[in-house]
């Protein structure tokens, strides 16, 4: 699994939303600059989030975006579903049915749904507010 740059990206515009949600709509220049993510790509990531009902947006004097819910209430997983097309570890999983003709026989396939269910186990255990509070003990972490 390789998480792309516009799921790093969307978990980083999250962050800063979480982090300035105090202010209300957050103008997306604002959140471009201190990301240091280009505008362009930016409204590409923004748009896929509004769709997802995970952020709102509101036009004009005043405007920008901000989270439709708690930080509390979101997963790492929750955002990074609305960014990337799979998130499994091997494409024959990438999918609801598994199409590979061997898939009766495979000797690894056990492992490879084991690693699917880690992987979402543990983004879904992680929250944005968690990565908020990390940042805001200190720590420069970085996705």
């Amino acid at each position: 699994m390789l998480i792309s740059t516009k799921g790093r990206y969307a978990l980083r515009v999250m962050i800063d939303l979480a982090e300035h949600q105090s202010r209300g709509f957050v103008p997306l220049n604002a959140i471009a600059t201190r990301q240091e993510i280009s505008e362009k790509y930016l409204e590409s990531i923004i748009k896929l989030l509004v769709k997802a009902q995970l952020l709102t947006g509101l036009r004009g004097k005043g405007g920008g975006y901000k989270l439709t819910k708690a930080p509390e209430q979101y997963t790492v997983g929750s955002i990074l579903r609305v960014t990337e097309d799979s998130m499994a570890p091997v494409s024959c999983l990438s999918s609801q049915s598994n199409t590979c003709p061997m898939a009766t026989e495979c000797r690894t396939l056990s492992f490879w749904k084991g690693l699917d269910k880690v992987i979402n186990d543990y983004v879904d255990s992680v929250t944005l507010a968690d990565l908020v509070r990390t940042s805001a003990d200190g720590f420069d972490y970085v996705i």
